[in-house]
C-alpha cells in the first residue's frame, strides 16, 4: 500500500506562553513560560493534481491556532482541584492548593484540557486542526495527523490521530 503526506515545520510556528504544571504526587511547577514550537505532519490521498493538500492552505491555518495561543498564561480548565474564577472586573482568579495568582481575563486562555504538558498542547492543537480541516476541505480525509509540541530544544510532546502503514 502507498502513502504520501506532508510535513510542515515552519520557523513562525511558534508561540511563546506561561503555564504551570501539576504533577501526580499534587505538586505543581513555579508559573513559568516557554518558546513553544509546533510541527504537524499530514498523511492522506493525493488529488488528481498530486497533492496531499497545498502546503500554502495548510500553513496559515496552523499560524492561526498558535497565534492564537501566543503571549497568554495557558490555564488546563478541566484539572479536577485547579479553581478558576472570572471576576466582574476583567480580572481571573487561579487557585491551587495554597498557590494563588490573578490575572488580567484577556491575557489567560483556559484550555479544555487536564494539564498544560505539551502532549495535552499538542492534543489541542491536533483536534482543532483536525475540526478545521474538516470544515475547510471536507474532501480531503486525513489518513494520519500528527502535531509535536516542542517546549525546549529536542523536548516534544506528540498528538497523533489515524495510523502510520
Amino acid at each position: 500500500m502507498e502513502r504520501w503526506g506532508i510535513e510542515i515545520a515552519k520557523e513562525y510556528f511558534k508561540f511563546s506562553a506561561a503555564h504551570f504544571l501539576i504533577f501526580p504526587d499534587g505538586s505543581a511547577e513555579r508559573l513559568h513560560g516557554h518558546n513553544y514550537r509546533v510541527y504537524v505532519e499530514l498523511d492522506a490521498g493525493l488529488d488528481e493534481h498530486g497533492l496531499v493538500l497545498d502546503f500554502q492552505r495548510v500553513k496559515p491555518l496552523v499560524r492561526d491556532l498558535v497565534d492564537r495561543l501566543d503571549e497568554h498564561w495557558l490555564v488546563p480548565g478541566e484539572h479536577p482541584t485547579l479553581e478558576i474564577e472570572e471576576r466582574g472586573d476583567g480580572v481571573t482568579e487561579v487557585r491551587y492548593r495554597e498557590a494563588y495568582y490573578a490575572a488580567p481575563s484577556h491575557d489567560i486562555i483556559v484550555l479544555p484540557i487536564n494539564n498544560t504538558s505539551s502532549e495535552n498542547l499538542a492534543t489541542w492543537i491536533g483536534r482543532e486542526l483536525r475540526r478545521t480541516l474538516s470544515e475547510r476541505f471536507p474532501g480531503v480525509e486525513p489518513l494520519r495527523l500528527r502535531v509535536a509540541v516542542e517546549e525546549t530544544s529536542g523536548q516534544r510532546g506528540v498528538y497523533e490521530y489515524g495510523s502510520r502503514l
